[in-house]
């Protein structure tokens, strides 16, 4: 789990509820109208933009801002170095005995097995990150749209208010939920947008550049065995996908 993003969220949350609890009754910061106009519009809307397919694939996306595995990437190197002594001593038929974890880098190496051509593994092992990267971009496309829309529902939602409230200024009895409506509905789609569709675009965004950096590690892991590099050599070249900092603190 990524604990950032639910404490986060939690206390982005918690502090906007704390202030509305100690101002006065949280029951007056609920409006059925103003939800309606807000959620279901946003969604009805967004709805309109994708296939419905990618509409129900976008909310599971989410998941990844939350639990999401980051695979150290020295780990990664570790496991290079070990399966390019293996290849380099008996051979890349002895990989396929190999305990592998990261699926990615299993599937590589059982390419390599099977004998194919470097440059076609390599083909198929881009192709497959390429693939990845749109399932995802797909999946934030729906979030970038509620950020976009929420905030404009909350607008429809306040003009919708205030024809209502003008348009029964003889009654004073109507003025107050009308008002209600056209302020509720610009409070909810604020929240909508800034506490949970940006930052979970941004989190995705940064999950997404962590698993194709450490895809294309593995690309060129899988690149180097099958080329026969020596294995410090390749462990030189593969440690330019670490940070100069996480570099320099491990070499103390």
């Amino acid at each position: 789990m990524d604990i950032a993003s639910l404490v986060g969220f939690v206390l982005g949350v918690g502090i906007i509820f704390a202030a509305i609890t100690t101002s006065g009754d949280i029951m007056l910061f609920v409006d059925m109208p103003s939800i309606m106009i807000v959620f279901g519009g946003t969604f009805g809307v967004s709805l309109m933009r994708i296939p419905l397919n990618e509409f129900s694939r976008s909310f599971a996306v989410v998941g990844k801002a939350f639990f999401n595995k980051r695979e150290d990437p020295q780990l990664l190197i570790a496991a290079a170095m070990h399966l390019s002594v293996v290849a380099r001593k008996t051979g890349l038929l002895a990989l396929d005995n190999e305990e592998i974890s990261n699926p990615f880098l299993k599937k590589g190496i059982s390419l390599c097995v099977d004998g194919h051509d470097p440059a076609l593994v390599r083909k198929m092992l881009i192709k497959e990150i390429d693939q990845m990267i749109s399932r995802n971009e797909a999946g934030q496309y729906l979030w970038q749209g509620v950020a976009d829309l929420a905030p404009a529902m909350g607008m429809i939602g306040t003009l919708v208010g205030l024809v209502q409230m003008l348009s029964n200024m003889s009654d004073p009895a109507s003025i107050g939920p009308a008002m209600a409506v056209a302020l509720l509905t610009t409070l909810y789609g604020a929240m909508v947008a800034n506490c949970f569709a940006i930052p979970i675009i941004d989190k995705l965004s940064s999950v997404l550049l962590y698993e194709q950096t450490n895809m294309e590690l593995i690309v060129e892991i899988i690149n180097g065995i099958q080329e026969g590099i020596n294995p410090k050599i390749l462990e030189t070249l593969l440690t330019s996908y670490i940070s100069n900092k996480k570099r320099k603190k491990d070499g103390e």
